[in-house]
């Protein structure tokens, strides 16, 4: 497959989103316990996961695609749930799993993001050269700067399996943000609408956005 044919596929299924009304789903970043089993993952994971394109379209170049999976609470319990099923651990081993998973959010807001553009080194967000900077964002205007970007270099069976969108066309990160900035205000307003990640650079702009439920950022 071709670049231009690749690009406007791409643009065929983003064109066919819009008419079959592909709203995204709401999300809650509350705490507390869930009862999830290992076949609720997939469902979950849709929930967390946004994608989004930036295609110049005068030259049928596909600038940059982005999947990216908010690592929430909620997330990594239907995560620890999935995993545990799969590696047949035992119930103290996946408590301590749930336990090292849940308390790392009360710290960071860590993102899996697999990404694609037509030049490989501008989509290589660990270099000074990368043609994109990375921010989470609310729509109150709250910006905030990665705490770490740390790439996968080679994504294995557990990044092809638990994050389906991973593939050989795409690089991977973990992009970790602090849950409260250095003025100790929270990085996403408990009165914001919505957060995101902006990519921005010289290319364009793109952003892709979680919904709250009830408006705003309910307690862990």
């Amino acid at each position: 497959m071709n670049r231009a044919f690749a690009t406007l596929a791409l643009v065929a299924a983003a064109s066919l989103c819009g008419l079959v009304a592909c709203a995204s789903t709401t999300v809650s970043l509350a705490g507390g316990s869930r009862e999830y089993v290992a076949a609720d993952y997939e469902i979950v994971l849709r929930r967390w996961t946004r994608t989004e394109h930036l295609i110049a379209l005068s030259e049928l170049d596909d600038l940059l695609t982005v999947t990216a999976t908010f690592e929430s609470h909620d997330f990594r319990w239907a995560y620890a749930v999935r995993y545990a099923h799969d590696y047949r651990l035992t119930v103290a081993q996946r408590k301590e799993l749930l336990d090292s998973a849940l308390a790392e959010t009360r710290d960071v807001h860590q993102f899996y993001v697999a990404l694609y553009g037509a030049n490989h080194k501008w989509t290589d967000l660990t270099r000074p050269t990368s043609a994109w900077i990375v921010r989470l964002i609310d729509d109150l205007g709250t910006e905030t700067a990665p705490q770490e970007i740390i790439p996968i270099r080679k994504p294995g069976a557990i990044e092809r399996t638990y994050f389906p969108y991973t593939s050989v066309w795409r690089q991977a990160f973990r992009i970790r943000f602090p849950v409260t900035s250095a003025s100790g205000t929270p990085t996403i307003s408990p009165q914001a609408r919505w957060f995101g990640l902006r990519f921005a650079g010289t290319l364009g702009n793109q952003e892709l956005q979680w919904e709250l439920e009830d408006g705003g950022v309910q307690a862990r």
